[in-house]
């Protein structure tokens, strides 16, 4: 290695993690020697999982090492233990020590459930669990289905696509099931802006969800759902809720109280000379691939820059932007603050992340969505930035 060569370790291979890889790629590849830790076989596109249980889709996964090689990086295979600012090496749990002039932390969030008595989607086997509720209800054995938005929940957007997929299927199998969503947010999706909210709400009601909105939900036992603070309760048959997100707490970094680490606009970790984070591990509340991308655009430029590519690195500003995914159609979303209301993606290509780089080496939303048709997309107001 050129000794003048600037050494970026990443840890984690999710979303923050390759597109930061590739910015870097792009902007200091002659600069910068990269190299990524992770694990993981493939880099999997989880917000595909709400068509697995409807089998109208699949998870797309792509070679990670070959997703590594394009972004020009090194690929260790392994998993972090601790950090050692001091000394500016990272160990790993298999006794390997890499050393560091600039460490990213993109290794995400640890999910749990927020209740023992309902199916939490998105964590292990989760898929086959809610397919099989699916077929329940298709024979008629399942009435009554609750999809609770838990309180805490970062991106509750998944509860909505199963909530609405599930009612088309009731009404393809001539099945009239009572469906409820429940959440703690004021209104659905209410970080889209009140317009795309109304929308949504009004959607929930031609397909014949009952809503609760800005309730306090508790599942104290199976079968029953309990608002609060009114305490009605709702009896039910199933209970379909999201995981809630606590920080990794990566031994040897400063973190808050539940694990997630501090960081600048640029995502330098507060407290930790030339150590930078994106995505899950962070503090910004919203948890999600297009805002995790963003963050590690804005710590790719710091690191950059640091190296001393002639670049003056943009800080982090959110612009949310999603994707409401169903069986045959994508809804595109974005809050920002121009008026205008577009009839198309608002980035392309049009995947479930909405990374700079990251979306140009992965394939579109998946040959269904491709397929579908557009209902349009939803132009609001900024979002605050979550810093």
């Amino acid at each position: 290695m050129d000794p003048q060569t600037f050494r970026v370790l990443i840890v984690g291979a999710g979303s923050a993690g390759l597109e930061a890889a590739f910015r870097l790629q792009r902007i200091a590849a002659d600069r910068v020697e990269t190299a990524i830790l992770a694990p993981d076989e493939h880099f999997a596109t989880h917000a595909m999982a709400v068509l697995v249980p409807f089998a109208a889709g699949e998870v797309p996964h792509e070679p990670l090492a070959r997703m590594v090689l394009e972004a020009g990086a090194r690929l260790h295979r392994g998993r972090m233990a601790s950090v050692d600012t001091d000394a500016h090496q990272v160990l790993t749990a298999e006794g390997e020590a890499i050393d560091y002039d600039a460490l990213l932390i993109a290794v995400g969030a640890v999910q749990r459930s927020p209740t023992g008595h309902a199916l939490a989607f998105g964590g292990p086997g989760t898929e086959e669990r809610m397919h099989g509720l699916v077929q329940d209800l298709e024979a008629g054995y399942v009435r009554r289905i609750a999809f609770v938005v838990p309180t805490g929940a970062t991106w509750p957007v998944p509860l909505y696509e199963l909530a609405l997929m599930t009612a088309d299927r009731a009404y393809e199998m001539g099945q009239d099931p009572e469906l409820t969503l429940v959440t703690a947010e004021e209104s659905p999706l209410g970080l889209f802006g009140p317009e795309a909210s109304g929308t949504l709400a009004a959607r929930l009601a031609k397909s014949g969800i009952a809503l609760h909105a800005g309730v306090d939900a508790q599942v104290p036992t199976a079968g029953v759902v309990e608002l609060h603070p009114s305490g009605e309760r709702i009896s039910v048959d199933r209970v379909v809720t999201l995981p809630i997100l606590d920080g990794p707490a990566p031994t040897g970094l400063p973190h808050d109280a539940r694990g997630f680490l501090p960081v600048d606009p640029h995502g330098r970790v507060q407290g930790a000379r030339d150590v930078y984070a994106a995505g899950d591990a962070t503090h910004h509340p919203i948890k999600q691939g297009g805002l995790a991308s963003q963050q590690a655009d804005a710590a790719a430029e710091a690191i950059a820059a640091q190296a001393g590519v002639a670049i003056e690195p943009e800080p982090y500003a959110a612009m949310l932007q999603g994707v409401l995914l169903t069986e045959r159609a994508a809804t595109y979303l974005r809050r920002e603050t121009s008026g205008a209301v577009p009839h198309q993606a608002v980035w392309w290509p049009p995947t479930k992340i909405a990374g700079r780089e990251l979306s140009h080496h992965l394939g579109s939303v998946s040959r269904h969505t491709a397929a579908a048709e557009s209902e349009g997309v939803e132009i609001h107001q900024p979002v605050a930035t979550d810093g």
